[in-house]
């Protein structure tokens, strides 16, 4: 299993980013955490098979339909953590 941490930015606050970032993540079996940051993007902690971490970033490449992604920065995230579910912070 592996975990990956995510810099969403664009206009991805207040479009209803994160809740749909939750529904995203049960869709593909993921865990972890999504929060918004105070400059303006997304962070998310994402835990999975790599199956379903390659669908989860489909929709971290999109977003929800008001979201205008511009970049996504992705880093393997090499800490020995398990996450129970996915968390909105």
């Amino acid at each position: 299993m592996k975990t990956y941490h995510y810099i969403i930015q664009g206009r991805v606050q207040g479009v209803a980013f994160r809740y749909s970032a939750v529904r995203a993540a049960a869709r593909n079996n993921i865990c972890g955490t999504v929060r918004n940051l105070h400059n303006g993007d997304v962070e998310v902690y994402a835990q999975g098979n790599q199956e379903h971490i390659a669908e989860f970033e489909k929709f971290l490449y999109r977003g929800p339909a008001l979201a205008n992604v511009m970049n996504v920065k992705r880093e393997e995230f090499d800490k020995e953590m398990i996450y129970d579910g996915f968390e909105v912070y």
